[in-house]
């Protein structure tokens, strides 16, 4: 009988060190998918930086790099500038990309480097133990928030980072999905894999923000923080293509 379902050639066969319930899995998988469809193991270089997934590379059996906090789109334009015949993505989480390298993100964009973001959004610190992000929600509770985000205590509004680059010229492609149901982890894998297309054709800068759960440091079960992500953090981050 033909195979239906099976590991992608380009996700290795390990254990995971991220906490059940985690979307990081899913999107590690749903990229191995799109390399291994568009013939890629060999002509793709991944970059992350600090952060849940700074041991991406033990996961994906394709070329990765690993950058300092926050300059993974700094590394990415210099492997891309150095070989453009190569497809180069960042994977990033929202305190990596949204605050320490916001300049990096923004710069990077400005220019229109050929490249693919993936932007990891779970609304905190998730390695560091749980600190206020740039995109926590008003009214979250987080170590440094106990009370819950307060722009009116100084603590500012939750960053729409990918509404913010979308405004700038050079870049090309701007989409939101989550991994909080099936239908929604098949749409992920489809922008992902536009955005990848993309960079094979020449048109520019991509990024595609994946809003993702986080159950440990959120303190909710699996089910509640997919709910979460439903029912909270769509709101304020609403789903589809902005440009």
């Amino acid at each position: 009988m033909k195979a239906k379902f099976k590991k992608p050639d380009s996700l290795r066969d390990v254990s995971t060190h991220y906490c059940p319930g985690c979307g990081h899995g899913i999107v590690h998988r749903l990229v191995s998918e799109v390399v291994d469809e568009l013939n890629l193991r060999e002509r793709i270089v991944g970059v992350a930086p600090v952060g849940c997934a700074v041991i991406a590379y033990d996961y994906w059996d394709f070329d990765c790099s690993e950058a300092a906090h926050g300059r993974a789109l700094a590394v990415a334009t210099g492997i891309k500038r150095s070989r453009p015949d190569l497809t180069v993505f960042t994977y990033q989480g929202d305190g990596d990309l949204a605050s320490i390298g916001l300049a990096e993100t923004v710069h990077a964009a400005n220019r229109g480097e050929n490249l693919t973001c993936i932007f990891m959004n779970n609304a905190i610190y998730g390695m560091t133990g749980g600190q206020m992000a740039p995109t926590s929600l008003t009214g979250q509770k987080t170590i440094t928030t106990p009370l819950g985000r307060d722009p009116q205590q100084g603590d500012g509004f939750p960053l729409k980072i990918t509404e913010m680059l979308a405004l700038l010229p050079k870049v090309v492609y701007a989409e939101r999905r989550c991994v909080c149901s099936p239908p929604e982890v098949i749409k992920t894998k489809k922008a992902i894999k536009r955005g990848f297309l993309n960079q094979i054709e020449n048109k520019g800068f991509s990024i595609i923000e994946v809003l993702s759960q986080c159950p440990t440091v959120w303190r909710k079960t699996p089910s509640e923080s997919v709910k979460w992500v439903k029912e909270e953090m769509a709101k304020a981050f609403p789903l589809g293509r902005i440009k």
